[in-house]
């Protein structure tokens, strides 16, 4: 069974553009990325360990109104 593992930030702004987001924009300490008319704030961290992704990853599901499973998450 497959598991979370820790994410590169590069690697999860990739991932939000395929989710429809538009590339981050500054702002204040940390970057943004919208969804419509919908604001996810990104950490500066360089790499997001597996606490902080799937807090990112369940504040990025209320944005877009559905799941985001594992097997997603690994084919974006």
């Amino acid at each position: 069974m497959p598991k979370w593992k820790p994410c590169k930030r590069r690697v999860f702004i990739k991932k939000l553009v395929q989710l429809d987001f538009n590339v981050p924009e500054p702002g204040g300490r940390h970057f943004y990325m919208r969804h419509g008319t919908k604001v996810l704030t990104i950490p500066t961290n360089d790499e997001y360990s597996v606490p902080l992704l799937k807090m990112m990853i369940k504040e990025l599901e209320k944005l877009i109104g559905r799941t985001i499973t594992l097997e997603e998450w690994d084919k974006l």
